[in-house]
């Protein structure tokens, strides 16, 4: 279940300890974080099965989240992709489940005390891999459902005992509707990748559930959480219908890049683009690739070129079935595969380690999505390498070029060039960059910070 035992080598804690934290909303002067997980002092079977997962210094995230859920504080927290996450909001809904023991009324329809919506599958299905480790022998059965699998076999796994259920919105919605589950003892709801449910459409549907099932008979003692690497204004205005009086943190500098990606450009005419990215690709010298593409056309297309060519090729995005995806990543994870090549819906979120470089084959239409992609790579304190494909036309020129500039990145003359000619979009430095939610916006008319903390991470 654990698998190969996860290494710091490679970590700068130095570097993790200098990352600026801010933590906003009443009475959050008064939270303490935690140093080491045995500062948390977390339950014997959950402390060990950190141990077995080779968890040794909580990320930044994980040094405020953890105390602040443990203490019975909702949470809106933003942090960059790689930084932790899945085990800030795990780990403490687990510790508390622990400690409160099992629900007392038994119920015949099964009811889990805690749910974890994600957009994709692939994520809700590393969430729940994740889980059954932090939950290893502590008598606690987590349970996965996603849609494009079979529903018989999840509602078979449900009956058999469901106290953490990672979901969908979608599957999640259709399994309540027709009785199969009820959401009546949720202790714990929590939404990951906030943002990304609500770019992809998902927010009826999410609403439907908080607001419209059994879900809303546990509000008064529910304790709910909200993680993402970005946290735009319209997200943060939902979590006011979600959240009560929650704590805002913020880790890092929001919807930025991180400085431990290495960021570069290459210029690519459109007709020689595919034997430019093959010359990169035989000159990268070995390691996991992650090639970003905008459709799944594109995707289909380029894998095939490639493997003409000769490289070990897959591709994951949503019209691949759920067999196919499970099985490409795995090929990918291994090594057997070295290069993926994805869409933005099928990668978002997916904890994929040791992933040297990420090549924006096809530039994305807004500079979070860029920043999402590269946050594949330097994740967990480890550095890493990102390449975009760019001419003249590419439509994030401007802001691709703030951002690197944001990073103390190299920027060649010519690309310069190119943006100094592009007067219209993007943004001049130092402009719009709250624009990823990176403020508790609760508190941007009055001028207050809410009593909150902040400094460095350590």
């Amino acid at each position: 279940i654990f698998g190969a035992k996860q290494s710091s080598a490679g970590i700068d804690f130095n570097n993790y300890d200098k990352i600026p934290v801010k933590v906003t909303g009443e009475g959050a002067d008064q939270l303490d974080k935690i140093d080491f997980f045995v500062d948390a002092q977390l339950s014997e079977v959950l402390a060990q099965n950190l141990t077995r997962c080779g968890y040794e210094r909580p990320t930044p995230v994980q040094k405020h989240a953890i105390p602040i859920v443990v203490s019975g504080r909702d949470v809106m927290a933003c942090a960059q992709t790689g930084s932790g996450k899945t085990c800030a909001f795990m780990v403490p809904a687990i510790e508390s489940l622990l400690r409160s023991g099992p629900p007392q009324e038994r119920r015949r329809t099964p009811a889990p005390c805690a749910l974890v919506m994600a957009p994709t599958r692939e994520l809700v299905t590393q969430i729940f891999e994740e889980a059954r480790k932090f939950s290893f022998r502590s008598g606690i059965r987590c349970c996965v459902v996603y849609g494009g699998a079979d529903m018989r076999d999840q509602r078979r796994e449900l009956n058999n005992g469901c106290d953490v259920l990672m979901a969908t919105p979608g599957r999640l919605r259709d399994m309540f509707s027709r009785g199969l589950v009820s959401l009546a003892c949720i202790q714990f709801l929590i939404l990951d990748e906030a943002d990304r449910m609500l770019d992809m459409g998902f927010e009826p549907q999410v609403r439907q559930i908080v607001e419209q099932t059994d879900l809303g008979e546990c509000a008064p003692s529910r304790q709910s959480m909200m993680f993402s690497a970005t946290f735009p204004r319209e997200v943060q205005m939902m979590a006011r219908d979600f959240l009560n009086n929650y704590i805002f943190l913020t880790v890092g500098r929001v919807g930025s890049a991180s400085e431990l990606v290495e960021q570069s450009v290459i210029y690519s005419d459109d007709r020689d683009k595919v034997q430019l990215l093959e010359k990169v690709l035989q000159e990268t010298g070995g390691g996991l690739t992650l090639i970003f593409v905008e459709t799944k056309r594109g995707a289909d297309s380029l894998e095939k070129d490639l493997w003409r060519s000769g490289l070990s090729v897959a591709a994951i995005h949503g019209d691949r079935s759920q067999h196919e995806r499970e099985s490409a990543l795995a090929m990918f994870r291994s090594g057997r595969t070295p290069i993926l090549i994805a869409t933005d819906v099928a990668s978002r979120g997916l904890d994929i380690p040791n992933v040297q470089l990420v090549i924006n084959y096809e530039m994305p239409k807004a500079i979070d999505d860029y920043v999402h992609r590269i946050g594949r790579t330097g994740r967990a304190g480890r550095k890493g390498k990102a390449l975009a494909f760019v001419n003249e036309r590419s439509g994030l020129n401007r802001d691709l070029y703030d951002l690197m500039d944001e990073n103390k990145q190299e920027i060649p003359d010519w690309f310069e060039q190119i943006c100094r000619s592009q007067r219209s979009g993007g943004r001049r430095k130092g402009e719009g960059r709250d624009r990823f939610g990176g403020r508790d916006h609760r508190y941007e008319r009055s001028g207050k910070g809410g009593g909150g903390g902040g400094g460095g991470g350590g």
